[in-house]
């Protein structure tokens, strides 16, 4: 079975960032290594042939996504993580890399398929429980701890996304509705029903981090099912994570090429929240780009339990600043389907809309979606 294994390095804690030079420096190294590999022996002297790469970095590290055929997911992880590893040390630029992340993420449906392809004696249980069970229990092993703890979890999944916080450059607390002192003063004990204290506004704003290496990595993985596939979300077979989120309505016109301008325009959107440049949303793809990003930040802290009034009080309040307008909700509404092609919708000057549109940089006077009144679009204060 085909697997993409991502892998995140990251330059030593305290270096400085790497500069433009460095970091072309960086991809040389890595494209290189990777090209030069055909195979890598996995556990048990099991062949593991890696087939593409691909290579992003930036100034902190990299971003690897590496395609290998293995009979399990373990596998995979295990033989790419060695490769890298060994790629890193043998490097004199990287050696003081490290590897954090090297893992599959597997849709639901797709993680079965997993579990049924393992054979032989150091496969994974068959049960997904069990199999979890293994997981946590190496992990806590790991970490010198007996059995997992879900508390521990979410305090550990608490804290990285707080230390996330800063790297969203862009925003001030107060686009989390941070709420001043003289607010918190006068907040009596459940009364706090509207703003965000600041331990909210950060762990919102860190979960939108977080939220963001799982929206490039899923929808990644959504263009590699359309390009294996050959066909659209709408007739594929085959589960995807986050394009099926898109209003059903164009779901036809979601193809490979779609996938990836709109892979594109998140990695666009989301580096612009993160590296203190961003002004306003861009397109209409970018105003559904942030809306998958807010699901996968509240999907984040609710799995774990961290998802409270507060903390949803603060996303909420960020959507309504970053937000021009709510305007792209038209588009899920199925009861409008079909107007901008309808004899109703010729009478009111709406032209069918083209999901090539959604790319097209906003301009002054020009709407979101076909329907909205015929006045000035207003500038983002």
């Amino acid at each position: 079975m085909t697997y993409v294994v991502s892998v995140e390095t990251h330059i030593p804690e305290g270096a400085p960032e790497m500069d433009p030079l460095q970091r072309a420096g960086a991809v040389a190294i890595l494209e290189d290594g990777l090209d030069s590999v055909d195979g890598i022996e996995g556990p048990d002297g099991m062949e593991v042939d890696l087939h593409e790469t691909i290579v992003a970095v930036y100034p902190g590290g990299a971003l690897l996504k590496i395609f290998v055929d293995a009979p399990a997911l373990e596998f995979a992880e295990e033989a790419v993580r060695s490769v890298v590893g060994e790629l890193l040390e043998r490097s004199e630029l990287l050696a003081e890399w490290t590897v954090d992340k090297c893992e599959v993420q597997l849709h639901p449906d797709l993680a079965q398929e997993s579990l049924a392809a393992a054979e032989g004696p150091n496969a994974p249980p068959d049960d997904p429980a069990f199999r979890k069970a293994l997981h946590a229990t190496q992990a806590a092993a790991g970490s010198g701890g007996d059995d997992y703890d879900a508390a521990a979890d979410a305090a550990a999944t608490r804290d990285r996304m707080l230390a996330m916080a800063a790297e969203l450059r862009s925003f001030s607390p107060v686009m989390f509705g941070i709420l001043d002192d003289e607010d918190e003063e006068g907040e009596e004990e459940g009364e706090h029903d509207f703003g965000a204290f600041p331990e909210d506004a950060k762990l919102a704003a860190g979960a939108l981090v977080y939220g963001m290496h799982l929206l490039v990595d899923e929808l990644f993985e959504d263009v590699q099912t359309l390009s294996r596939e050959g066909t659209n979300v709408a007739e594929c077979e085959r589960p995807f994570w986050l394009l099926e989120e898109l209003p059903d309505r164009y779901a036809l016109q979601y193809n490979a090429h779609f996938a990836r301008r709109f892979l594109v325009t998140a990695v666009a959107m989301t580096t612009r929240f993160t590296n203190g440049d961003f002004e306003q949303l861009s397109c209409l793809a970018e105003e559904l780009a942030l809306r998958l990003l807010l699901r996968e930040a509240e999907v984040c802290l609710d799995v774990v339990g961290l998802l409270d009034s507060g903390v949803s009080n603060a996303l909420e309040s960020f959507a309504a600043n970053v937000y021009e307008d709510m305007d792209h909700e038209w588009l899920y509404d199925d009861s409008t389907d079909g107007i901008d092609e309808s004899p109703v919708g010729e009478a009111l000057g709406i032209a069918p809309m083209s999901i090539g549109s959604w790319f097209t940089p906003f301009n002054e006077g020009r709407y979101v979606h076909p329907y909205a009144k015929d006045e000035p679009r207003q500038e983002a204060s």
